[in-house]
């Protein structure tokens, strides 16, 4: 990745700092109590992290290789695969309203009826290898995101339970596959004790988000007080990300965490993101199974493709959420829904 020294003053910054947050969910998938506890994780902070999920760690390790392959490439070898249509390859611009990042990738189309031209460069340019470790990896994180799921609707105790599964699990569905790469922060802006915002602050608009990246640190979340704190890496396990669908599923149970990611100051970091999306003819509204007597929705109904394009049109720190909301809504009755779903799972977990 190519940025001339002016370009960078219109990359935003940050002050650095070191802190790492110690109080991330854990859930362990081979534990009975893991539904209850993906309940409580996405109550209390919309994110988590994923153990036990049984993807070998060779299959995660292989991808990883072969992504920092593709992006050590020269740069107008990877720009055959750009620019992104959305899909290919891109850098710096992220989306098409003005946000920089710090940043190259990689975004895939999975479903084989929407395959973008420039998705079929990546591997037309790149060996066989490529192909063959991110299909494999694809298929992983397919099983991962369904049984989270299937566990979701278990620890919310709805049934059927592939209700929220079976979206992803479409054969038309809208999945969609992301590696990114961060690039160590210039020593003219790590000199000055600021980190640069590698991906600025969004929430991602599908159901979930299973997120993986190398030992290099980055990634940071927004807590309810809105305090950022960073996420302490590991390479072994994923970090589970509620979206924007997920809450308006859930009437606001659930809440899509904001979060971003900083450019380190010496070392490349590498993420790979299985965002599980819907249909895009697929209706998005509370879940009928899920809402209690004379609960009143907090959203008007809106199929994935309407909110995928209020989100390509909207800046990355935009609440595109707030276009589908009902302004009739009672302001306390979300906090009272989820201090009743809290108190519930803490009993089913102790």
């Amino acid at each position: 990745m190519v940025v001339s020294q002016p370009a960078l003053n219109q990359f935003l910054t940050c002050k650095q700092t070191t802190t790492k947050f110690t109080g991330i969910p854990e859930v362990d998938l081979s534990k009975p109590e893991a539904k209850a506890l993906i309940v409580k994780a996405c109550q209390e902070f919309g994110f988590f992290k994923l153990v036990n999920h049984g993807v070998p760690l060779d299959c995660m390790v292989n991808l990883e290789n072969e992504a920092f392959k593709f992006f050590n490439q020269t740069q107008s070898e990877k720009a055959k695969a750009g620019p992104p249509d959305p899909f290919g390859y891109g850098s710096v611009r992220i989306g098409s309203k003005g946000d920089l990042g710090w940043i190259e990738y990689i975004l895939l189309n999975i479903n084989p009826d929407i395959i973008s031209s420039q998705s079929l460069l990546i591997f037309r340019e790149n060996p066989e290898l490529f192909r063959c470790a991110v299909e494999e990896y694809i298929s992983e994180m397919k099983r991962v995101c369904y049984q989270v799921l299937e566990l979701m609707a278990d620890g919310l105790e709805i049934e059927p339970r592939d209700v929220l599964s079976k979206l992803p699990r479409n054969e038309k569905s809208d999945c969609c596959f992301r590696m990114n790469h961060y690039p160590p922060c210039p020593e003219a802006i790590a000199a000055k004790g600021r980190h640069l915002i590698g991906f600025g602050e969004h929430t991602d608009p599908h159901i979930i988000s299973v997120l993986r990246s190398n030992n290099t640190s980055g990634l940071q979340i927004s807590l309810r007080d809105g305090t950022w704190v960073s996420v302490p890496t590991d390479h072994t396990s994923f970090f589970i990300i509620a979206g924007d669908s997920l809450q308006v599923l859930t009437n606001g149970r659930f809440k899509s965490v904001k979060h971003r990611v900083l450019a380190g100051t010496s070392k490349s970091r590498v993420s790979m993101i299985y965002f599980a999306g819907p249909p895009l003819s697929e209706k998005i509204a509370p879940l009928p199974c899920l809402m209690r007597k004379e609960e009143e929705n907090l959203y008007k109904e809106f199929t994935w493709s309407e909110y995928k394009k209020a989100a390509y049109k909207s800046r990355l720190a935009d609440n595109r959420l707030c276009l589908f909301e009902k302004s009739s809504t009672p302001p306390n009755q979300l906090n009272k829904m989820r201090e009743t779903d809290q108190n519930a799972q803490v009993k089913k977990v102790f």
